[in-house]
């Protein structure tokens, strides 16, 4: 499902509510019931909400949005935030690439390096990059998640502790106000972990709607990156991480 401008900002409302009901929403943008009962619908329909009479329920924290969903939350700004990380990684790199949309979307981006090395868990950076012959692309072993292509478990921590490399390219489901990097799954969290261990540089990436989630396991904290390529910062608090941690912002929306 595609979100329209309104869409989107009723799942953020949602999400900083925990709840939205229709006659408030009407009432927010000034529209009639009726088509904020059509735009519910078809955010239930999608499992981005769930509905109840009056009104629809952001899901609860210890569940990610389904998969294709979230590839079209901030889809321009997840876009963006690729383009920009490509810039990042030289040719003739070896680079980890995590579970993520926008670590997706910095695959789509780097279609046009040369002699790249990618080791990754994420079985869609991987199918994107192979259909490149320059690339040479490395693919852990372990447990397959149906609902997003990720590789997680102790085979592919073990797969990962095999490497040494230039870049990490890491998402997170959430980031919390103290700086805290959070996901859903403890078992992708072990291995977002050994990718952080094994890569002389991180790169966090991250659209501004993360600083609004919660998620239940803490990956790293912000100041263990090197990078954090986001398109705007929305948190003081994050921003004097940044600073302290001596962490290089890219904004992308600045």
């Amino acid at each position: 499902m595609h979100l329209n401008a309104r869409q989107a900002e009723i799942v953020e409302l949602a999400k900083s509510r925990g709840r939205v009901q229709v006659d408030e929403l009407a009432a927010h943008f000034d529209i009639t019931p009726q088509t904020i009962r059509m735009d519910l619908n078809a955010l239930c329909s999608s499992k981005i909400l769930a509905r109840f009479h009056g009104g629809a329920l952001y899901p609860e924290t210890r569940k990610n949005v389904e998969y294709e969903t979230r590839r079209q939350i901030a889809a321009e700004e997840k876009a963006a935030i690729g383009a920009e990380t490509a810039k990042l990684i030289p040719d003739q790199s070896a680079l980890f690439m995590n579970i993520g949309t926008t670590t997706e979307a910095v695959g789509h981006s780097l279609v046009n390096h040369k002699g790249l090395m990618v080791v990754t868990n994420n079985i869609n950076v991987a199918n994107n990059l192979r259909l490149y012959p320059s690339f040479e692309v490395a693919i852990a072993g372990g447990v397959v998640r149906h609902s997003d292509g990720g590789i997680v478990g102790e085979a592919a921590i073990d797969f990962i502790n095999q490497f040494r490399v230039d870049y990490a390219v890491i998402g997170a489901s959430a980031i919390d106000p103290d700086g805290s990097l959070l996901d859903f799954d403890f078992r992708e969290v072990k291995v977002a972990q050994a990718i952080i261990t094994n890569a002389r540089h991180v790169i966090l990436v991250a659209d501004s709607t993360k600083f609004k989630r919660r998620a239940p396991v803490v990956i790293a904290q912000l100041a263990q990156v090197d990078t954090f390529v986001t398109d705007k910062i929305t948190e003081p608090s994050i921003r004097r991480i940044c600073a302290e941690g001596d962490v290089r912002v890219i904004e992308t929306a600045a």
